[in-house]
């Protein structure tokens, strides 16, 4: 197994930025770097890996808020998520005003992605789903060869993402959650963007709000 990853809660809401790296050439990309950019670098650096790449699941600022100064100091591509969430991008400055945040950059990714794309990390692949409901252009990034996926907002232990929010659709979000995580297998344990860690087994099981699904 040479893929590992590390969760790391970042800005008042706490939301899991993921450290993820490639054991073999130690090369390393961080998924969704909402803030506390310092704290984000010492943790690359206390493991003696090369950042590679930003990788976004959405762009709630809690999520991307930190993406183009990161991108911008270290010269480093933002891949993600798919061009449904152009206009959350477009409204970073205002969405970091109206939740109290450090001012976000604006930024244009280096590379959308779409359902059924792969990233790589060093010698590893991850599989790209689109999943949107919460947003329009949400996606997560499911790595089988140690049967995790990192899904945002999606799916939480317990709970569903929100959506509520605009762009947001709650039938979407279900078919997303049905049709794109379940079949991932119930073995498969997820990092949602808050929150503990859960199984898609133990969620399609026990979720009251995706029970019967």
């Amino acid at each position: 197994m040479t893929l590992r990853y590390q969760t790391l809660p970042v800005t008042p809401f706490q939301q899991n930025c993921s450290l993820l790296w490639c054991d073999e050439t130690n090369e390393a990309a961080l998924i969704d770097p909402g803030g506390e950019l310092p704290r984000l670098l010492a943790a690359v650096a206390e493991r003696g890996l090369t950042l590679k790449a930003i990788w976004l699941t959405h762009a709630h600022i809690d999520h991307a808020g930190a993406a183009g100064q990161l991108a911008r100091e270290h010269s480093l591509p933002i891949v993600g998520p798919h061009p449904g969430d152009q206009f959350w991008i477009d409204g970073l400055p205002q969405q970091s005003a109206m939740f109290g945040f450090p001012a976000a950059e604006g930024f244009k990714p280096t590379r959308w992605l779409a359902d059924g794309d792969t990233v790589t990390l060093g010698r590893e692949t991850l599989q790209v789903r689109h999943c949107p409901g919460h947003t329009p252009g949400h996606v997560v990034f499911h790595a089988p060869q140690i049967e995790r996926c990192f899904v945002g907002d999606v799916l939480f232990a317990g709970s569903i993402g929100r959506t509520d929010f605009p762009g947001g659709d709650h039938a979407t979000l279900i078919a997303s959650i049905t049709q794109r995580l379940w079949p991932m297998g119930d073995e498969t344990v997820f990092i949602p963007g808050h929150g503990p860690e859960s199984s898609f087994g133990r969620e399609r099981r026990s979720n009251p709000h995706v029970l019967g699904t």
